[in-house]
């Protein structure tokens, strides 16, 4: 199983980073051990100062595929939830500067929090709202229709690089919106109003 991650996927998000708006999508991965199950807490690392939240929507795979057409691609997944792609910025911005990859700051156990999966029937996931509460106030809120590149395209995309497998998770990217965490803080997420994730930082 692995995590495939879309960043820079909402232009907000992206300039609110002084981020280039990219023309195709921006691939990152995490590993397996990255991954934090709902209900299970995070507890803050200790090489960073400036953990961040990034809501995004999670889709899991259920077929093996490579080479896939945009048109197939929905055939590749059934279930949907919405997920947070934890990033310890600051390790990210010094990365950034030396031209150094990000995984240090992006892939390290349990930056991948995932929620509930719930089946795409009769769902359309170019028109998802989800949203990210931290102690009962909105601090992300945003719809899949404004993504720049959308789950099939994704697969698409993705699939001329690396053979897709059954359960691996594709994050879609997070809107404008992030910000700092703190210990103590209560996250959940909602996908179309519904409770699908909950994490502490303990």
């Amino acid at each position: 199983m692995k995590i495939i991650c879309i960043g820079r996927n909402y232009s907000e998000h992206a300039k609110e980073l002084n981020n280039e708006v990219p023309t195709e999508p921006v691939i990152f991965m995490k590993p397996k051990n990255a991954l934090l199950m709902t209900g299970k807490p995070l507890f803050y690392p200790e090489f960073t100062d400036d953990l961040h939240y990034e809501c995004e929507v999670v889709v899991r795979l259920n077929k093996n595929g490579k080479f896939i057409q945009e048109k197939f691609a929905h055939k590749y997944y059934n279930e949907v939830s919405v997920g947070i792609d934890f990033t310890a910025r600051d390790l990210q911005e010094q990365q950034k500067k030396k031209g150094l990859p990000w995984e240090i700051a992006k892939a390290f156990d349990g930056s991948a929090a995932v929620g509930s999966f719930i089946s795409t029937d009769g769902i359309d996931l170019n028109n998802l709202d989800f949203e990210l509460k931290i102690n009962d106030n909105t601090v992300q809120k945003s719809n899949t229709g404004n993504m720049l590149f959308n789950v099939n395209k994704i697969i698409e995309y993705a699939s001329k690089y690396f053979t897709l497998n059954i359960g691996d998770l594709i994050y879609t990217g997070t809107p404008a919106g992030v910000g700092a965490l703190n210990v103590y803080d209560k996250l959940e997420g909602y996908l179309q109003g519904e409770k699908l994730l909950n994490v502490d930082i303990r």
